[in-house]
């Protein structure tokens, strides 16, 4: 594979790999890191790809590892520093960023990459390296934990600030 086909492969996949990177690491500057990591372990490893048809699941597994690398440095770290997290930009739906982020990541990867993704039951199981009803059951259970999380949240948002939801 020369550099222009990867540059346009990786420009291609950029987007899904940022999404997959946020869910994992909720941290923009982390994900930033996981980005260019992943970048340069696939340049690397390029001659191990068979199938260029295949570059957008090989690559996201390489930034699902790369990410869950970063975590463990990073649990490593603050358990020696006290780190302040820089304000974030405020979500489009503060009630469903706080729902996704209250789901444990083995719910909250599949949930993103079913439905922002549009990855099939196939392709997150052998993404993620477990079976199809895995997938199948864990995205019931993160279903139910948002409908859970977004109804209770809203209705004591409500209630906290005296709105109705006609008002909203």
């Amino acid at each position: 594979m020369d550099k222009a086909t990867f540059v346009m492969l990786i420009d291609r996949t950029s987007e899904t790999l940022y999404r997959v990177a946020r869910t994992i690491l909720r941290n923009d500057e982390d994900c930033r890191d996981a980005l260019q990591e992943t970048a340069l372990k696939a340049w690397e490893n390029r001659h191990r790809l068979r199938d260029t048809a295949m570059f957008g699941t090989w690559v996201t597994r390489i930034c699902i590892n790369t990410c869950h690398t970063i975590g463990r440095r990073k649990r490593k770290y603050l358990l020696q520093q006290t780190v302040y997290p820089a304000a974030e930009a405020p979500a489009p739906d503060p009630f469903l960023q706080l729902a996704l982020e209250m789901l444990p990541e083995r719910q909250r990867l599949p949930l993103v990459l079913f439905y922002l993704e549009g990855c099939s039951y196939q392709d997150i199981s052998s993404l993620l390296h477990i079976p199809q009803t895995t997938v199948r059951s864990r995205l019931n259970r993160a279903r139910e934990q948002m409908r859970r999380s977004l109804g209770a949240d809203k209705e004591a948002w409500f209630h906290e600030t005296g709105k109705t939801a006609e008002r909203v």
